[in-house]
């Protein structure tokens, strides 16, 4: 058997030792690792997954609890030093701004690992509703749980910084003792030790090393809009998502348990660099302004007047095709700091090469405006594991590109799709002209009348549904 290495716990998925590794030993990750010698040979590892975050915790979790992959070798590289921290989580601490939102299919993945109970013990809140309406007055979409028989429409889950990575070079290398057969990747980390590894995944973020020294471009472009973060505090608990569109970009407000929410506010950088600077009271009258009638009339949910022609197709209206227009909860104070950061689209040129795989932001970033991006995450690592557990299966290097490239087709396909559905929307949304405005007044009325439509974009939301072949 194989031993595997890992960091037991992760600052967002919090998972035990046992969950990771439930019958093998564990080591020190990266800031402490020293080269681990087998006679006169350096130990390769499996797997090497470069990035503890969310996205990386997901894929080693999977491996070590599917059949084929547990008993695989696993090395976790990361730079952050709360991952080492034995510190229980406080959820009375104030929220952290930065939020992910994670879908009722994402859920149901790390529950079937048994990775849920570890991110509950983490600040978070179920959300039943959920209701996006225009600044223009002209139209409002509300959704509801029922509307598709499931108990809630996302979570909304703290996360954390994240740190550069430890990564100073990569180079292949050929081993040919009796040990060690075939070739790996030499991992240097920037403390001086090295690590190599027949699989190297990128799942260091955005800004990923792994794609750097990889040499992997890039297809995107920036947005002329920044996202300003931070999380409030109401008077009461709030359990519905909210989303307005303002001439400048969506706001969001997300629930986070207790009393509190989370922002996630799109706006010009001008916009951005003044509500950051303006004082706390300021920023809270903005932000109600914006939720509440600022900018234009509340709407008024008028019914489709095609509504009944459809309703049969699916068993009668939706739950929430009745359900009025509300006003969202007031905020009362501020209750973590305001960060902001510029908006742009990236798309790996391709995911992987031989002994190398990215996933997660490293593979692409998206607008937040549907907050799938960490979504898009997940079903990377998902779809990977399956691609890494059915080589091993059938005897096959998981290293190689056309086992890796299996994963590269499934998973391209849905991420350009989600891409350019979400990009499209940010450029409808962007433009304030009259009959433009009157146009996506009436597709809220549609999305919100037409219950098949309804229930349809609510599975697609919440990761039931892929998307058809004429998509993908």
């Amino acid at each position: 058997m194989l031993r595997r290495v890992a960091i037991s716990k992760t600052h967002s998925l919090r998972l035990a030792r046992r969950t990771l590794c439930s019958d093998a030993g564990v080591k020190a990750p990266a800031a402490d690792f020293k080269q681990e010698v087998q006679g006169n040979e350096a130990h390769v590892h499996d797997v090497a997954i470069v990035g503890g975050g969310m996205v990386g915790m997901a894929l080693a979790c999977t491996l070590a609890n599917k059949p084929f992959s547990k008993n695989l070798s696993i090395a976790i590289i990361d730079n952050n030093p709360s991952l080492l921290s034995d510190e229980p989580i406080n959820k009375e601490d104030l929220p952290n701004p930065r939020v992910s939102t994670v879908t009722p299919a994402t859920i149901d993945h790390f529950r079937d690992i048994g990775a849920w109970k570890y991110v509950e013990q983490n600040r978070h809140a179920y959300f039943d509703k959920m209701q996006v309406w225009d600044y223009t007055g002209f139209g409002c979409t509300r959704y509801n749980a029922r509307d598709i028989s499931k108990d809630f429409l996302g979570t909304p889950t703290s996360q954390h910084k994240v740190y550069p990575s430890k990564l100073s070079s990569m180079s292949s290398e050929t081993r040919s003792s009796p040990a060690n057969q075939g070739s790996s990747v030499k991992l240097e980390l920037d403390n001086g030790s090295s690590l190599y590894a027949k699989l190297v995944v990128g799942a260091d973020g955005s800004k990923s090393r792994v794609k750097e020294l990889a040499k992997i471009s890039s297809t995107g472009w920036k947005y002329s809009q920044d996202a300003l973060i931070c999380s409030v505090e109401h008077a009461e608990e709030n359990h519905c998502a909210w989303q307005r569109f303002l001439p400048n970009g969506p706001i969001a407000l997300l629930p986070i348990g207790d009393r509190f929410s989370n922002i996630v506010w799109t706006m010009s950088p001008e916009e951005s660099t003044g509500r950051k600077s303006m004082d706390d009271i300021d920023f809270v009258k903005e932000v109600n302004r914006a939720l509440d009638s600022g900018y234009g009339p509340h709407p008024k949910v008028v019914p489709f007047a095609g509504e009944d022609a459809f309703s049969w197709l699916l068993g009668g209206n939706a739950t929430s095709a009745k359900e009025c227009f509300e006003i969202p909860p007031k905020v009362i104070r501020l209750s973590s700091q305001r960060l902001a950061f510029p908006l742009s689209v990236q798309h790996a040129d391709t995911y992987v090469l031989k002994r190398i795989v990215l996933v997660g932001d490293a593979a692409h970033t998206i607008h937040p405006l549907a907050g799938q991006g960490v979504n898009m995450g997940f079903a990377d690592a998902l779809s990977l594991s399956k691609v890494i557990y059915e080589g091993i299966a059938v005897g096959s290097d998981i290293g190689e590109v056309t086992l890796l490239k299996r994963y590269e087709s499934e998973r391209r396909a849905a991420n350009m799709a989600m891409i350019a559905i979400l990009d499209g929307f940010q450029k409808v949304y962007s433009i304030d002209f009259g009959p433009l405005n009157v146009l996506r007044g009436a597709a809220f009325r549609v999305a919100n009348s037409i219950s098949p439509l309804k229930r349809t974009i609510i599975s697609y939301a919440s990761g039931e549904y892929r998307f058809p072949p004429l998509f993908s």
